[in-house]
């Protein structure tokens, strides 16, 4: 016989579930991978490649969260170059970046030796125009993802992030990244594929 509680058990249910310990730190070209119930909306279920991280802070981009327009939305262009769009994070959400791997279009900050951040846009619309690159070159973000000195190590202490090494180019910006969280879960292996299997709601666990 089942005793069913009047209210559902919601109390340090991170506790419960999910325990771990990084073993890296963060650093440029690294990923952070979102706890299965980090309650922050901006970053459920989130992949974010870090772009920069120093003693000023750190920035960079979610890989995984659609915004569900294309680039020619965005942009007063007639070109036949048309990506998704991607939400880089909730700062500066009337601003556009992207990142990419095409050795034909090499502006850019080296983010890894296969990824770079940003460039010249205008060159990038011409050789577009010219069909000199390819879309799945190339992933877009409106606004980006910041923490503050030390914001960003006070969450991983808190066990919101799990930091891992990144990834090759082709992995992160050709993996659908509707499952990108819990491919890469998946492909750290042990408790981490575990962790990818976690259901939304805790209570369903």
């Amino acid at each position: 016989m089942v005793y069913r509680l009047k209210l559902p058990y919601t109390k340090n249910m991170d506790n419960i579930y999910f325990k771990y310990q990084n073993k890296l730190n963060p650093q440029k070209g690294f990923l952070l991978i979102s706890e299965p119930y980090l309650p922050d909306p901006n970053f459920q279920r989130t992949v974010v490649l870090l772009c920069d991280h120093n003693d000023d802070g750190t920035f960079g981009f979610i890989l995984n969260k659609s915004a569900k327009i294309q680039l020619k939305e965005l942009i007063d262009i007639d070109i036949d170059f048309n990506p998704e769009v991607f939400i880089g994070g909730p700062v500066q959400r009337d601003t556009l970046h992207f990142l990419h791997k095409s050795k034909e279009f090499n502006d850019g900050v080296e983010i890894k030796k296969d990824l770079y951040w940003g460039g010249d846009f205008e060159h990038l619309i011409t050789m577009a125009q010219t069909n000199q690159i390819r879309i799945e070159d190339f992933r877009f973000f409106i606004g980006y993802s910041g923490w503050g000195i030390e914001q960003l190590d006070q969450e991983i202490n808190e066990n919101s992030w799990i930091v891992t090494r990144g990834l090759h180019g082709d992995t992160l910006l050709n993996t659908d990244a509707e499952y990108l969280w819990e491919e890469i879960l998946k492909s750290m292996g042990g408790k981490y594929e575990m962790f990818s299997k976690y259901p939304l709601d805790p209570r369903l666990n």
